[in-house]
């Protein structure tokens, strides 16, 4: 039987024979070897790869498009020796897995990847890349490039308002290129086999009849949701993948499902014991601990890539019975699963409610039934609510008529997007729609082709003229393309060629513009640029740079939201409190947005190097605080995301926070990083790494210049390094979480200062994680014993007194203690105050002893905050261990 899996790791024959006829007999023997016999639509695929035919490959999910992409490879490394062949998908992810997929089957010193991050092997015979990266190399080298197969998988992305550009470029620059375009949702192809064939000058071959290994039947369910998952349950129709249109539902479903037996005391029993060691953080962590011990998964891009690849992981080991996730599970996510059940037939697209796309449809219900493991798959479509309940309110009617006239039928929702069984049908039953050109010009585009060898014009010309576009659409093309010419001739970015250069270019780009200027990184230039206009005596320059850098990176506005709510929720607080009428509050209200650091600074330098980079839109500057905020308030990763509500977008945070650290490792010159820019840049990395390393391990290793070409990468599988071992981010850590005290010490707040250090009990902690107290789980040891809320009250008074500050302690709104009087004359809380000179550590064995110093009015230095840093505790939670044991004076 085939299966469309990973290969083995038994590597191919180390050379292709050249005779095609050899090659196809060295890869059927290496397949017989691995106990795989070929399906028909296979050997067909094969057999036309082999004659040089090009192949558009339409066939099921679970069909074996892996096996022939892998064929594809090893024909062409014989057929055109010294060529490179490319593996193109839409998302990194899947890039990495195939990636690593053909480091196992050819050998890691045979196979590169390039991403816009970092390039690994990039002289390999095989190349795994997304496809805007193919996209701009075949715009740069066309016809010249040494390319000799084009693997494109996930086709239909083709038709992506947005990306579908990247899709169809290679396919109009690279004429001497053999091409496999593989989809199961392709629709019809005739018009795409056509033109492969005008343009290649090969044969093209269509392979759309193959059947599905594995038949899906598709039901209609007019019963509640609830209802329809324990009826699938109880008949053996698990797994189940709950497929909802927002990140919400998912999570709401499937805590829903804790009432439910879903899986034996057995199976609950594996579960823990493969969970055992797995660090689960705290809010949504603890959450799904909970669920998976209880046979449930949640899978969405919000989550930390940890937490899916452990659901994916349990999923595939057949441990739970339902997983509740979103329809981008349909962009080859490995989770086998027995039956889809689709919560409804309509999505949010950002900008209104439509009807889901065929070809959406069957991109979700193609990963329903397990090739291997089913004999068939489900596909089960949930009604409309008002459908279901109408249908019921008549079915206990009855056949009575006026029964069934008394019904009062419920209506639909406002807003309902209408539709219903008839819907169901025709989705069913349709084809996927034709593939939409979405060819477009930008100046990265036209940039691109002037790289190129020979006329640039010529070359743009034939680009704009001889696309898949109508002759309407060809026509603005072109007017686009000559706005962006003389705007760059304008700008003195491209200047023209009195005659032609060897090559035979009319145009070029400057030779001023820095060497290894980069279209995909624009803004990396401007960052420089503004660096250079900081003041390195500031001593808000480390974060100053921190503010630059993030104003050049993509917004998560999942963060940026909640931190306008955030300010707008303080603004409103102290609008009431000064008694701001309620018309005008809300007219403030609109200028408060999330934090914006050197806005005015940014803004007028961004005017001032646009002037020279036209390319560049007026929003592709953005100024914010993420970094820098999470560094000012001096928050652990999960601390952050409870501040902010951003328990379902941990994996937005996570990747902007991963993203801000490679730039500021790669963008910032090392002449412009002092020690306290390294310092941050020390203890972002680290924080990453301790909250998912797997974004971080597998980047370090791609750019380590040490690694050996044969050595394959692979994302870390055990828990981080511990933390202990990076000194300096950990004496970050230490200082920051010093400040933090020092902060709330001088706004009086001992309620909060006491419950930094308070030491859960082992069930608190198990409540904190979702595990039981017998899991043995990391708990924060009892150590020395901290300072409660009077304690740091008492400290408090006693130091103002002698600053001449009277305080007193008073009961707060909550309840707690509180000081009745801040300490902000007293207590320094400036740039000096959180310096690093104010900061003593020495090491005692596995404790650290710290002092921070407080900033007194009068200089005197000798009021200090006392802890002990417990070094085991703090590797086995990945989070520094702290507490404090004293405030007092330092004695002599």
């Amino acid at each position: 039987m085939s299966i469309d899996a990973s290969p083995a790791p038994q590597t191919l024959p180390a050379t292709t024979p050249t005779d095609p006829d050899e090659a196809v007999a060295a890869f059927l023997e290496w397949t017989q070897g691995r106990g795989l016999t070929l399906y028909p639509h296979q050997e067909e695929a094969l057999l036309e790869l082999a004659s040089g035919a090009n192949v558009v490959l339409a066939t099921p999910t679970g069909s074996g498009k892996s096996l022939v992409a892998l064929a594809a490879h090893f024909l062409s490394l014989g057929a055109q020796p010294g060529s490179t062949t490319y593996y193109t998908a839409p998302i990194k992810a899947l890039v990495s897995e195939k990636f690593f997929a053909l480091c196992e089957a050819f050998g890691a010193h045979r196979v590169g990847m390039l991403t816009g991050d970092a390039a690994v092997n990039a002289s390999a015979p095989i190349i795994c890349c997304t496809a805007e990266v193919l996209a701009n190399l075949s715009l740069r080298q066309g016809e010249s490039m040494p390319v000799s197969c084009v693997v494109m998988d996930e086709f239909h992305f083709y038709s992506e308002p947005d990306r579908g550009w990247a899709w169809q470029v290679p396919l109009l620059t690279l004429p001497q290129a053999q091409f496999l375009l593989m989809s199961a949702t392709l629709g019809d192809v005739t018009g795409l086999v056509e033109d492969l064939t005008r343009r290649t000058g090969r044969p093209t071959a269509a392979v759309t009849d193959a059947p599905r290994p594995v038949p899906l039947s598709f039901q209609y369910a007019l019963t509640p949701l609830h209802e329809t998952l324990e009826e699938l349950l109880s008949t053996h129709q698990a797994p189940v993948y709950v497929v909802h249109f927002t990140q919400a539902a998912a999570l709401e479903r499937a805590q829903a499902l804790l009432s439910v037996p879903v899986a034996t005391r057995a199976e609950r029993d594996e579960i823990a014991a493969r969970i055992a060691g797995f660090r689960f953080g705290k809010g949504f962590g603890a959450i799904l601990s909970k669920l998976v011990r209880h046979g449930v998964g949640v899978h969405h891009a919000g989550m930390l890539p940890k937490y899916r690849r452990l659901v994916e992981t349990l999923a595939q080991a057949g441990l739970l019975k339902v997983i509740c996730g979103t329809d981008t599970l349909g962009v080859g996510i490995n989770v086998p699963i027995r039956t889809v059940l689709i919560t409804g037939l309509t999505k949010f697209d950002g900008a209104r409610q439509r009807l889901l796309k065929v070809r959406e449809f069957h991109q979700i219900a193609g990963r329903a039934g397990r090739a291997g493991f089913d004999t068939a798959g489900t596909v089960v479509v949930q009604a409309p609510e008002h459908v279901i309940e109408n249908h019921r309110a008549l079915a206990k009617a009855g056949d009575d008529p006026k029964k069934r006239r008394k019904v009062q039928r419920k209506k639909a929702p406002e807003g309902f997007v209408s539709w219903g069984e008839e819907t169901f049908d025709r989705v069913v039953g349709a084809t996927p729609e034709p593939l939409i050109s979405r060819m477009r010009v930008s100046h990265g585009l036209v940039l691109n082709v002037i790289e190129r060898p020979g006329d640039p014009v010529l070359a743009l010309r034939r680009l704009l003229t001889d696309n898949h576009e109508d002759p309407r659409r060809q026509a603005h093309l072109q007017r686009r393309a000559i706005e962006i010419l003389r705007s760059l001739l304008q700008a003195g970015v491209v200047e023209k060629l009195s005659e032609p250069d060897p090559t035979g270019r009319t145009l070029r780009v400057v030779e001023e513009l820095q060497r290894g200027f980069a279209l995909n990184q624009p803004l990396s230039t401007f960052a420089l640029a503004v660096i250079d206009l900081l003041d390195p005596e500031s001593p808000d320059y480390a974060l100053d740079v921190v503010s630059v850098i993030e104003s050049t990176l993509d917004d998560p506005r999942p963060v940026l939201l909640a931190q306008q709510f955030k300010a707008r929720g303080e603004a409103v607080a102290q609008m009431k409190a000064d008694g701001i009428e309620y018309d005008e509050r809300m007219e403030l209200l609109e200028e408060v947005t999330w934090p914006r650091p050197l806005a005015e600074l940014l803004d007028a330098a961004f005017e001032t190097f646009r002037a020279s980079s036209p390319w560049l839109r007026e929003d592709d500057l953005s100024p914010k605080s993420v970094v820098r905020d999470l560094y000012e308030r001096a928050m652990t990763f999960g601390e952050f995301v409870a501040f902010y509500g951003l328990a379902r977008s941990e994996g937005v945070v996570l990747r902007y926070l991963s993203d801000a650290y490679r730039a500021l490792r790669s963008t910032v010159p090392e002449a412009a990083k002092s020690e306290h820019v390294r310092d941050i840049q020390e203890w972002l990395g680290e924080l990453v790494r301790q909250t998912d390393s797997s974004l971080l391990d597998e980047w370090e290793a791609l750019t380590d210049p040490d690694r050996p070409l044969d050595e394959p990468v692979r994302p870390s599988e055990s828990s981080p390094r511990p933390l202990s071992a990076n000194e300096r981010a950990l004496r970050v850590l230490v200082r920051t979480a010093l400040w933090r005290r020092v902060d709330l010490a001088a706004r009086g707040r001992v309620e909060e200062l006491a419950a930094l250090d308070a030491v859960p009990t082992a069930a608190e902690t198990a409540a904190a994680t979702g595990a039981l107290p017998a899991d043995g789980l990391p708990t924060r040891p009892a150590g020395p014993e901290p300072l409660d809320a009077r304690d740091w009250a008492e400290g408090l008074i006693e130091y103002a007194a002698d600053y001449g500050v009277d305080a007193h302690i008073v009961a707060g709104s909550d309840g707690g203690l509180q000081l009745d009087t801040d300490l902000l004359d007293v207590i320094g809380t400036g740039p000096d105050a959180r310096g690093p000179g104010l900061l003593r550590i020495v090491g005692e064995g596995r404790r650290l002893l710290a002092e921070q110093i407080l900033a007194d009015p009068d200089g005197d230095r000798d009021w200090r905050i006392f802890a002990e840093v417990d070094l085991d505790a703090t590797d086995e939670l990945g989070e520094l261990v702290l507490t404090v044991t004293d405030l007092d004076r330092a004695t002599a």
